[in-house]
């Protein structure tokens, strides 16, 4: 049985830091950078990809559109 893994990248220049994919994010996958994008917000990254299920909230809550989900089948 394969089961379904996900994997998101952002576009670190242009996200805002709103926060909105962290809360959306049914796994806890994504956390803010503590470092700053070159317009001086903190941007989301993917802290435990092995976690990620490829749900696509986060892309679909970012305002932005600066979040890419893709998934992919892992075989068990």
């Amino acid at each position: 049985m394969a089961k379904q893994r996900g994997a998101i990248v952002v576009d670190i220049e242009r996200c805002k830091g709103c926060e909105l994919c962290l809360e959306s994010c049914p796994t806890s996958v994504i956390r803010m950078e503590r470092k700053v994008n070159g317009k001086g917000y903190h941007f989301a990254y993917m802290e435990n990809p092995a976690d990620c299920t490829g749900c696509m909230n986060c892309g679909l809550v970012c305002p932005d559109g600066v979040i890419s989900v893709y998934r992919m089948k892992v075989e068990v």
